[in-house]
């Protein structure tokens, strides 16, 4: 498995992965992919076989971005890195490609100076299989938000310590 920065030219496999699973996320478009990529601090794809297995794709603080779940977390803490979304294709999933990337995030925040990863995911409508993913990579809650009808998150925090994996809980 590759992982590699994420380029233009991804654009077409990365909205088509994230259109498979658009029930546990946000929808997004060409201009709105192109607007997240151009604030995004971390930007990857793990590429197999030629092929984009996964994504993911993490700002800062300071970014020109409106997602509520991202405010909550520039509202309480002054340095962070935000796991907007991350992507594994069904057939990638359960090898290891998701804490790939999360490693990859990790060591991006310590280099950075972000103290924190933070990140969330529905638990209305559940989805058990993040909330179980998270835990095991040392994620807690640190709130909750409703964003509409039927749908709630659960926003997770990991202190990044030195960047490894290891060190979850």
């Amino acid at each position: 498995m590759l992982l590699r920065d994420a380029t233009p030219d991804d654009a077409p496999a990365i909205l088509a992965l994230n259109q498979a699973f658009v029930a546990v996320l946000s929808p997004l478009d060409a201009a709105r992919l192109a607007h997240l990529a151009g604030q995004a601090a971390l930007y990857r794809v793990a590429e197999q076989e030629g092929r984009i297995a996964a994504f993911l794709l993490a700002m800062r603080e300071g970014a020109d971005y409106d997602s509520p779940n991202y405010r909550w977390f520039a509202e309480r803490y002054p340095r962070f890195l935000y796991v907007d979304r991350i992507v594994v294709a069904a057939e990638a999933q359960g090898r290891g490609v998701g804490e790939l990337l999360y490693g990859d995030a990790l060591r991006q925040a310590a280099s950075g100076g972000a103290p924190v990863l933070t990140c969330e995911f529905d638990i209305a409508p559940p989805n058990p299989a993040s909330a179980r993913f998270h835990a095991r990579l040392g994620f807690r809650e640190v709130g909750r938000q409703v964003l509409g009808a039927g749908k709630e998150v659960s926003l997770q925090a990991r202190d990044v310590g030195d960047g490894s994996l290891s060190s979850a809980a």
